[in-house]
């Protein structure tokens, strides 16, 4: 193994709670009689780009209404993001610290443009990454970005971190090896490990 690509949420991170609130925010500001966002609903939505989340949870809306809706609540949430972050996963500093003292660190999360660069700027952790990737900016499936991030950066033997399964297809699409997180808000049913906590990462340290 010589690099690591994680997903972010629940697997880095937990942003549920700001999303929801920045969303509801947006919402409230809107002109659609859309009911609040709960947590659930992002739970249950996890891992869907931006687009497919709008569809499930907006389908009353037209899809020209439900990218308005969607980039009016990206303003919030990148805002709120972007200035009081969310909640790490246990030990979240001090693994990638230490990993990155032998592998490339790399984030390819579903996620829209600015979100990734919401999590660096809020937890001041971009220096433990070499590179990172989302359909926000390439317009690409998750598993097509994983090989963009592999191909780019020479890798050869790398292991992607992630906890739905649409992670676990995604790194197969790759052709790369999967490591679940089972703490995360997912399932996955074929895995080359199981991890039930975040720290448990150094074992490959």
């Amino acid at each position: 193994m010589d690099s690591i690509i994680f997903d972010l949420d629940g697997t880095l991170w937990d942003s549920r709670e700001q999303v929801v609130e920045a969303w509801n925010k947006a919402i409230s500001r809107s002109e659609f009689p859309i009911e609040k966002v709960e947590k659930a609903d992002l739970t249950r939505t996890m891992g869907l780009v931006i687009p497919k989340i709008a569809s499930v949870l907006f389908p009353q809306l037209t899809e020209r209404e439900q990218k308005q809706l969607m980039d009016a609540c990206g303003v919030e949430e990148l805002a709120l993001l972007k200035e009081n972050g969310a909640l790490l996963y246990d030990g979240v500093e001090e693994v990638l610290r230490t990993l990155s003292k032998t592998y490339k660190l790399f984030i390819v999360s579903n996620c829209r443009d600015g979100y990734i660069e919401a999590f660096f700027h809020s937890h001041g952790l971009s220096h433990y990454f070499t590179d990172y990737e989302n359909p926000g900016r390439t317009g690409l499936p998750k598993g097509e970005n994983i090989k963009l991030v592999v191909e780019r950066n020479g890798l050869q033997a790398p292991l992607y971190v992630g906890d739905t399964i649409g992670d676990q297809k995604a790194a197969m699409h790759a052709g790369v090896r999967f490591a679940y997180a089972a703490y995360g808000f997912g399932q996955s049913d074929h895995y080359d490990y199981k991890l039930t906590t975040f720290k448990e990462l150094l074992q490959f340290a």
